[in-house]
């Protein structure tokens, strides 16, 4: 049987020391397998940013550890960890942080150059993902050019460029209006089950998070199922 795409095994996360401590996370254990997509639902200040980034290695835990896949990350150094997620972790945000000078194909090409691709096989990927996405009519348009919608499908072309394992989102429809948000989740679903990868979404919105696999939430810095 396949690893998870993502293993949280008793993960803690306190700020500040002696009586300021706050503890953000208190043993957190997850896991998410491929091809699975979870909704993280939870009020501002539960701990969503802190997981989510401990999760995506951009921040250490205190205590447990993350594996991505199989491999295990709690002592690797900073070179190391950047190489998984640059090749092994997607990121959604809620703006899209597309390069305003670059089009659409080639934002989804930068971080396969980055990861070392060849330009060709660069442009073929992002091209099909675009395609995929119904943005082939789309691919020189710089940001600008674009609506909200098609810029936050951008947004996940560039996220799932390097074939990751995980895909991590927050708020990934939070700035778009209701039709436009389910368009965008509608085309997020479809590549998660299509590409077979894991995925954790943090979402305010119940209706989307009522059509993922999963919903947890976070109470007292626990994992709680909804």
């Amino acid at each position: 049987m396949p690893a998870p795409a993502l293993q949280l095994a008793n993960i803690c996360r306190t700020y500040g020391q002696g009586e300021h401590a706050v503890q953000v996370l208190t043993g957190i254990d997850l896991s998410i397998e491929a091809g699975e997509m979870v909704a993280l639902v939870a009020p501002s200040g539960a701990g969503k940013s802190t997981l989510l980034h401990i999760a995506g290695l951009l921040e250490h835990a205190d205590a447990g550890e993350v594996f991505i896949g199989d491999k295990p990350t709690a002592t690797l150094d900073d070179e190391a960890r950047t190489h998984i997620r640059r090749h092994d972790i997607g990121f959604i945000y809620q703006f899209h942080h597309l390069l305003p000078e670059f089009s659409a194909l080639e934002n989804v090409m930068m971080p396969q150059w980055i990861a070392g691709l060849p330009h060709e096989q660069a442009h073929v990927r992002a091209r099909d993902i675009l395609v995929f996405l119904g943005l082939g009519h789309r691919l020189e348009h710089r940001p600008g050019e674009l609506s909200g919608g098609e810029q936050q499908r951008v947004a996940i072309a560039r996220a799932v460029a390097n074939t990751p394992r995980l895909l991590l989102a927050d708020e990934p429809t939070g700035n778009l209006d209701p039709a436009t948000g389910e368009h965008v989740f509608g085309a997020l679903q479809a590549l998660v089950k299509q590409s077979g990868l894991g995925a954790l979404v943090a979402t305010h919105n119940l209706d989307l998070a009522a059509r993922m696999d999963r919903r947890i939430t976070l109470r007292q810095g626990r994992i709680a199922s909804l």
